[in-house]
């Protein structure tokens, strides 16, 4: 995108106003069983405005971006707020402020590969999965690019750039077994660019092997005992039952909506050993999977501790909800498009690592399972969550036995969160997936491995 200078439009601003110009860029690539099914490029940019009048909100947004389109949207979204405070005037509620200034850009610094050198690369991966992995029936390989970049003005001080890049690499293997089909993904890659994260097939081959690997045991596994079981969740079930079922409860536009975790404030939760937070940009000494140093509303971005030490301190906030709840805004106002109004949304959630060991807490358990790679679920304002599980494997007197077919883990989260007995000293984030709610939008997550007790599905 070509750079924009917005700090001279910040004249025509008669009430408090956003002002932000955007463009993502995606790249999808996709290769199964060695033809190439995906192959598209995208872009989309365009300039928003969004302002504040007497406590009501108006917004605009135009796909072009030029001098005329950034003074029709600023006129446009102020004529909105004034003649919707018209009808419903909310004087005196006023917003928080926390401006900040920023320019953080994440672009590689490397020679950028072409559309085809990106298909060779994929196709080298393909042809050794088809050459070396002899009971795999079906294969799929697909690369997926996001840059979102933004530049952002607003009336009470902030100046923003960013460049935030994603590239993740998806494989799917699966093969059959006793006249059943079987599969299992594994995920590459997460924030930057293909250049940097992708040095090449090569470096990949070992992460290969063992997707297959465990392909093979899952194929040859048998399906867990139904029931409540004491069961290892290692960091990618997680970090996914703490954005689905805790995070989300903890957002503030939806505890003012009726989530359970508006009766919970500073009460007990979860075991002492919880401690849950949603980092902004660093976290424990690195950049995270999302980094985002100042929000969409202009906000200076800081880490919002969710759970500490069992007990609930805080929700996630914007500027609207903070005023609410007489907080302080955290920084998780987010827009995927620029032609979305930003929302409350995640960040990098994850569980803080503990002092156990993962060997030791598998050691722990005489009879139950250790579960380690989710796939779809859904989560409920109540915390009540079902995930389906696609690759774990027994524990039958300490030690870890066969694998396990596709399961599914379901409870209550904060009940389930008091059954921790032991979390890991160690730390592992995801960041292929996007978060849904109401717009999607990259989210970071991820913790240690924990041992509870949780409900598991059976055949």
């Amino acid at each position: 995108m070509k750079p924009v200078e917005l700090g001279s439009y910040t004249e025509l601003f008669s009430e408090y106003t956003e002002l932000r110009v955007q463009e993502n860029r995606t790249l999808n690539i996709a290769i199964v069983d060695g033809d190439v099914m995906g192959n598209s490029r995208a872009t989309g940019s365009g300039v928003s405005a969004r302002t504040f009048s007497k406590g009501i909100w108006g917004f605009a947004s135009n796909p072009i971006i030029d001098d005329e389109s950034i003074r029709n949207v600023i006129r446009a979204a102020t004529r909105n707020s004034q003649f919707l405070a018209g009808k419903e005037n909310r004087a005196g509620y006023i917003l928080p402020s926390s401006p900040g200034r920023s320019s953080e850009d994440f672009s590689t610094k490397k020679i950028r590969l072409t559309q085809k050198e990106l298909i060779e690369f994929m196709m080298e991966i393909d042809g050794r999965i088809e050459s070396k992995f002899s009971r795999v029936v079906s294969r799929t390989s697909a690369f997926q690019l996001l840059d979102m970049e933004k530049y952002l003005v607003t009336s009470d001080g902030s100046s923003v750039y960013s460049m935030i890049p994603r590239s993740v690499l998806y494989i799917s293997l699966s093969t059959e077994y006793k006249g059943e089909s079987v599969e299992l993904f594994d995920v590459y890659g997460g924030m930057g660019q293909f250049e940097d994260l992708f040095s090449t097939p090569e470096a990949l081959f070992d992460k290969m092997d063992e997707h297959y690997e465990h392909l093979i045991r899952k194929a040859e596994g048998v399906y867990p005992d139904s029931g409540i079981k004491d069961c290892i969740l290692d960091a990618d079930l997680a970090g996914i039952l703490s954005h689905e079922a805790i995070g989300h409860t903890t957002e503030a536009d939806l505890v003012r909506g009726g989530s359970v975790a508006g009766d919970y404030m500073d009460q007990q939760v979860a075991s002492p050993l919880v401690t849950l937070v949603d980092f902004a940009s660093r976290a424990l000494g690195e950049i995270c999977p999302v980094p985002v140093f100042i929000d969409d509303e202009g906000t200076v971005a800081e880490d919002a501790v969710i759970i500490e030490n069992g007990i609930l301190k805080r929700y996630m906030h914007n500027k609207e909800s903070a005023a609410s709840f007489n907080a302080r805004p955290t920084g998780n106002a987010r827009a995927y498009r620029f032609s979305d109004e930003p929302i409350i949304r995640m960040r990098n959630t994850v569980l803080l690592p503990g002092k156990s060991k993962l060997e030791d807490m598998i050691a722990s358990v005489d009879n139950g399972y250790y579960l380690m790679k989710p796939s779809n679920g859904e989560a409920d304002t109540t915390s009540e969550f079902m995930f389906g599980v696609v690759q774990g494997y027994e524990i039958r007197k300490g030690r870890l036995g066969r694998a396990i077919r596709d399961t599914t883990i379901s409870g209550v989260a904060f009940d389930m969160l008091k059954t921790i007995t032991a979390v890991s000293d160690d730390i592992k984030w995801t960041n292929g997936g996007m978060c849904g709610k109401k717009q999607p939008i990259p989210v970071g997550m991820g913790g240690p491995a924990v041992k509870c007790r949780i409900n598991i599905g059976g055949k």
